[in-house]
């Protein structure tokens, strides 16, 4: 028997192209409960709604914000320290930093031991950015925890840390797959 060719966009089963198929009476495999969607989920409403303040008041987008957060917290670092600190892929660093730098955000210093890589630092405005989207962050953490008890603000605490130990020995052990940041 030939196999019949489809149409693009046309149902195997018979059904109109925009209807969607009929679930299984028992999935194996319900999204919304599985942690990594629903953690991926989360992070995605999280990083939107985080990166439409700091685009309305800063005119920055969530890798710019990570950067200077990451220098604004630990002073000068490389790309690849900010990448090592922020878990950002190391184009997305090259990005922000070069956008930033565009801005006069920041700065790029040579490294004279080693040409390959470069000092970044805050430049006075790239400063004044960080000293004014700390008390945003922060108010931004308080609001998204301000249901939660003290207790339950604990427990997750303690399962971010679990988890997140968890995932890091994991990510160490298989290929590398920081490509599929949400930001």
């Amino acid at each position: 028997m030939q196999p019949r060719s489809l149409m693009p966009g046309a149902r195997d089963d018979g059904a109109p192209a925009d209807t969607l198929p009929t679930p299984p009476s028992d999935p194996l495999l319900r999204l919304e409960t599985f942690l990594p969607y629903r953690l991926n989920v989360l992070s995605a409403l999280v990083l939107r709604a985080l990166g439409r303040i700091f685009d309305e008041r800063f005119g920055i987008a969530i890798p710019e914000w990570r950067v200077i957060a990451t220098i604004g917290q630990f002073g000068t670092l490389t790309a690849k320290q900010v990448g090592t600190h922020s878990h950002m892929h190391k184009t997305k660093v090259s990005r922000a930093v070069a956008t930033l730098e565009r801005r006069g955000l920041l700065v790029r210093r040579s490294n004279k031991a080693d040409l390959r890589e470069a000092f970044l630092s805050l430049t006075e405005d790239g400063q004044a950015i960080y000293q004014a989207i700390v008390p945003s962050a922060v108010e931004f953490a308080d609001r998204m925890l301000a249901d939660l008890d003290p207790a339950e603000r604990a427990a997750l605490e303690s399962i971010f840390e679990k988890l997140t130990a968890r995932a890091s020995v994991w990510a160490a052990e298989g290929p590398a797959g920081a490509d599929d940041e949400l930001d």
